[in-house]
């Protein structure tokens, strides 16, 4: 499904700004895995992410998806096989258009589009049926421009329009962060729910290590660009905090706590 080999990328090579992101970093996922990614800031989650997508390209190593190399194709490219949602809940759809017309939008992700937005009855049929799954009440509000939703109600809608496609593979980089602890309970409980009815193959990156121990079949943690500690599905089942943070501690060289992890 997802094969990435030996991937590298560093940001202004030559100069005193030098950064290596990701360093050799290698991961699998197989059709349905759904991996958790933790680690603190600037340990190269979302640049791996970005490596995925397309939106950086790497210095060396090989990205495949379903056995085709993608390092070559743009992140427009890729759209066509690969969803996303950021941790900004306006970064996913767009504010000034309704929200039927935002989901007219996933809906025709990796095709060509048209002028307009000629919706059929089927399809605000299908959209008010895929809208009720989420328990919002967004499915009587289909004319209703999507700026005016809450944050938590934005996620939510972008999560649904990354997945509407059914994408081989979905991206989600922390995407419950900037939401308050009510409304990330109900995003995360969103995402498990459309990633397992979806089948969708998924990376997730957070800085929730509860929610990474229990979203997910597998789990992986990375520092200064490398993958470091890596949890089976088997393994994951009795992981806990505590343990998450100790197998940190010995990366770090000191005893941590879960706010540490977090900087």
């Amino acid at each position: 499904m997802l094969a990435i080999d030996s991937i590298s990328k560093t940001f202004f090579p030559g100069t005193l700004n030098e950064r290596r992101a990701l360093v050799e970093l290698s991961l699998r996922l197989d059709e349905g895995d759904f991996v958790t990614v933790i680690g603190s800031n600037g340990a190269g989650k979302s640049t791996l992410l970005n490596a995925i997508s397309g939106r950086y390209t790497v210095d060396s190593g090989s990205i495949e998806i379903d056995g085709k190399r993608v390092n070559r194709l743009k992140e427009f490219q890729r759209a066509k096989f690969i969803g996303r949602v950021f941790q900004d809940p306006m970064a996913g759809t767009a504010p000034n258009l309704t929200i039927e017309q935002n989901l007219a939008l996933a809906l025709r992700r990796g095709r060509t589009r048209g002028l307009g937005f000629a919706l059929t009855a089927k399809q605000r049929e299908r959209f008010r049926d895929e809208l009720a799954s989420l328990e919002l009440g967004l499915e009587n509000r289909l004319p209703a421009k999507v700026g005016l939703l809450s944050g938590g109600q934005r996620q939510a809608l972008s999560l649904l329009m990354a997945g509407f496609t059914r994408p081989r593979i979905l991206l989600l980089d922390e995407h419950t962060a900037a939401l308050d602890p009510q409304r990330a309970a109900l995003v995360a409980d969103l995402t498990q729910r459309i990633v397992t009815q979806g089948r969708l193959t998924t990376l997730m990156v957070t800085h929730n290590m509860e929610q990474a121990i229990k979203l997910g079949n597998r789990l992986v943690m990375m520092h200064e660009g490398r993958i470091v500690f890596e949890a089976s599905e088997v393994q994951k089942r009795t992981l806990t905090v505590p343990r998450l943070l100790e197998e940190f501690s010995k990366i770090k060289g000191a005893a941590l706590d879960d706010r540490t992890l977090l900087t």
